[in-house]
């Protein structure tokens, strides 16, 4: 690991803790004496997420990060919130019997999240993951929500 401002690749932590599914650990550069913030998190299996052209590719949790923020952008839902739905997400697939996961699921995991924290971030989401053609589609999405 190199400093993030100089690159050096001599660091020292100076505090470690335990978040979320995650080591929290702050570090100090011993060049440029500036400090940062690193996360550690353990990977355990390695899922192989299924696409529609059946395509296959490793499971990217920064992607899902990415979607997710762009879902909930302008939205009262914090980072936290969102490395949150994330983790529960993640926890579930890795409890399956499974090591492959199609991306239908994995959207699927996500909207049953998303509907519990913001109705519009949902929305957005839903948009993109059952990919709508016509206004009808929408509409049935926004009667399901209002119907629960």
């Amino acid at each position: 690991m190199e400093c993030p401002y100089c690159q050096n690749s001599e660091l020292r932590v100076t505090d470690s803790r335990s978040v979320h599914n995650a080591i929290r650990r702050r570090r100090e550069c011993t060049e440029c004496e500036k400090r940062f913030t690193t996360y550690e998190r353990i990977q355990t299996t390695n899922l192989l997420v299924t696409k529609q052209d059946g395509r296959q590719e490793d499971f990217n949790r920064s992607k899902l990060v990415s979607g997710l923020s762009k879902a909930c952008a302008k939205r009262p839902v914090t980072s936290l919130d969102i490395e949150d739905v994330v983790d529960q997400v993640e926890n579930e697939l890795m409890k399956s019997a499974s090591l492959e996961v199609t991306t239908y699921r994995l959207g699927g995991l996500v909207m049953e999240k998303l509907k519990e924290i913001d109705t519009v971030a949902y929305i957005r989401w839903a948009s993109v993951y059952k990919d709508f053609q016509n206004v009808e589609s929408f509409q049935q999405v926004v009667a399901e929500l209002l119907d629960s």
